[in-house]
């Protein structure tokens, strides 16, 4: 049986469901959570957590197996359902938290959304047959649900992203490139191929090559100085505070200018040969901009959300919420084994 896709808030692709044991459902009207005293229908829940298992069967069974779900993967007690329970209902948590939140910024459902989203759950229920929307606990009004809560959360986020400082100056964004020689001062690879701790003596040695070549590289080029060394170039980028770089390697490629080459930098692992190509790099200034205005806005939303989820009482029914097992298993069908719509891919809101 086919589970045909719900848009592409949905489901990415085709699925065929295969049962593997008899179920019996859930009680789709009972209470699994309450905000505030408000019931939320396990119904809902439960739909998000199976459509959600599905679109990980395909990658996680052909890796771990039938049993996946079932397993401790990560060896604390808890199997990979667990785990993906508790991520689903936390994130039931922050869809209902932000619907009671929509009149703060503004947020509307508009007719022409509410439309979208019932033709979309009608084309989903209509498409497929009766075992496969079992196994996912789908009913109309249940799919309508779930579209809808999905689409406050990305109109609510986009609303409340808006009062995110979003201003990095240019000093902020300063992005710099540079070309290196690394070379590993704890192994080396020997003519048969093991790894080999070096000696005392060869790291002295070691060091004195690389000093000769950064001293060429200051003459000559670094690509030159390298290859007649055996080493190769390679190349990176790097902010005024990066973390992922040593320190000793950040403050030399501080200290050079342009096209100029560096000593040899001594860390703990590591001999590096630098040169500073390019004191700002514009694009990669840019792509750091963006990237920081990112961070910024979502860590301004989280907070919003972290302080509404402080004002409200959130109480999960963990006996109901129990109910709900993988007990069927879902694959991934291409989609171009089937005719489908444009409206098949398109997302609602």
């Amino acid at each position: 049986m086919r589970v045909k896709r719900l848009a592409a808030l949905l489901i990415s692709g085709v699925m065929a469901v295969s049962v593997l044991t008899g179920c019996g459902g859930v009680n789709k009207e009972a209470t699994v959570a309450t905000l505030d005293g408000e019931a939320v229908s396990l119904g809902v829940a439960n739909f998000a957590a199976r459509l959600q298992q599905a679109s990980y069967d395909d990658f996680y069974v052909a890796y771990f197996g039938e049993e996946v779900w079932t397993s401790d993967m990560s060896g604390d007690g808890t199997t990979m359902q667990d785990n993906l329970k508790e991520g689903v209902m936390t994130a039931m948590q922050t869809m209902y938290t932000l619907q009671k939140h929509m009149g703060d910024y503004g947020v509307e459902i508009t007719d022409e959304e509410k439309s979208s989203i019932a033709d979309a759950a009608s084309q989903f229920i209509a498409s497929n047959e009766k075992d496969a929307l079992e196994a996912l606990g789908a009913t109309q009004e249940i799919v309508e649900e779930y579209l809808t809560l999905v689409t406050i959360q990305t109109k609510m986020r986009a609303a409340i992203i808006l009062d995110a400082d979003t201003d990095v100056s240019d000093e902020e964004a300063k992005t710099g490139a540079y070309s290196y020689v690394r070379v590993s001062k704890t192994t080396y690879m020997d003519e048969e191929g093991n790894s080999v701790e070096y000696t005392e003596e060869q790291l002295n040695e070691l060091s004195e090559t690389l000093a000769d070549m950064a001293a060429e590289a200051k003459t000559d080029t670094l690509e030159t100085a390298a290859e007649s060394c055996g080493y190769t170039v390679s190349t990176g980028t790097f902010t005024q505070d990066s973390e992922t770089l040593d320190a000793a390697v950040l403050d030399a490629l501080k200290g050079l200018e342009e096209g100029e080459v560096s000593d040899v930098i001594d860390t703990d692992a590591n001999y590096y040969v630098l040169r500073l190509d390019l004191e700002t790099d514009p694009d990669a200034t840019e792509q750091n901009r963006q990237t920081i205005i990112a961070q910024r806005q979502d860590d301004y939303y989280n907070d919003i959300l972290s302080a509404w989820e402080e004002e409200h009482e959130w109480v999960v029914d963990e006996k109901v919420w129990s109910s709900v097992t993988f007990d069927n298993l879902f694959t991934t069908v291409p989609p171009s084994t089937e005719t489908e719509s444009a409206e098949d891919t398109e997302s609602v809101g």
